[in-house]
């Protein structure tokens, strides 16, 4: 999807090296290394669990950012592998698709089943038309609030990982000045 190509350590030998020093001071295995052609200054790392992960970086990201940099923002998607995020991300995105689907059902519960005959339909009603409101809002709310807090680990575990925090800071600083002037 993101049109990564994994890269040898003979092709992309900084990255490589990078890479694998960064795992090993985090205590994981060295997950495979791909760069995405693309100006957009980014990076990402995937993978079910450490042992089947791999860290991706666009050739924008290795432009503007100097050695140091470049070690922080990849200790910062180490820390992302170390802390399970993509497992975490898959399930809060579960839970979230699971609350749309019951709602959209309720939706529809509510259209063919309408109220009962004995009168207590219209509160049934506004308890359903409540819960097709706020559900989804309830659902979306929560992923996005654990989204973010699931961001400040691996910020964390980033700094401890590169020795540098400083150079993670310089680097988040440079990805939000790019970012601003190429959105």
């Amino acid at each position: 999807m993101s049109h990564a190509k994994e890269v040898t350590e003979a092709q992309e030998p900084q990255l490589h090296a990078a890479v694998h020093e960064l795992a090993l001071s985090a205590g994981l295995p060295v997950p495979k290394v791909y760069v995405m052609e693309q100006d957009q200054p980014n990076a990402f790392a995937t993978g079910r669990d450490p042992r089947h992960a791999a860290v991706a970086a666009t050739s924008g990201i290795m432009r503007i950012l100097d050695r140091d940099e470049l070690r922080a923002a990849l200790a910062h998607e180490l820390g992302h592998v170390k802390n399970r995020y993509t497992l975490t991300a898959t399930i809060v995105a579960t839970l979230a698709g699971a609350i749309s689907m019951l709602t959209f059902w309720a939706q529809w519960a509510l259209i063919f089943g309408g109220g009962r005959r004995d009168g207590n339909g219209n509160g049934q009603m506004i308890i359903g038309l409540a819960t097709i409101i706020l559900a989804p809002i309830a659902a979306m709310t929560i992923q996005m609030g654990i989204s973010r807090a699931r961001e400040y680990q691996p910020d964390r575990s980033g700094a401890r990982i590169s020795g540098n925090p400083l150079a993670l800071a310089s680097a988040l600083r440079k990805l939000e000045q790019a970012s601003a002037a190429s959105p």
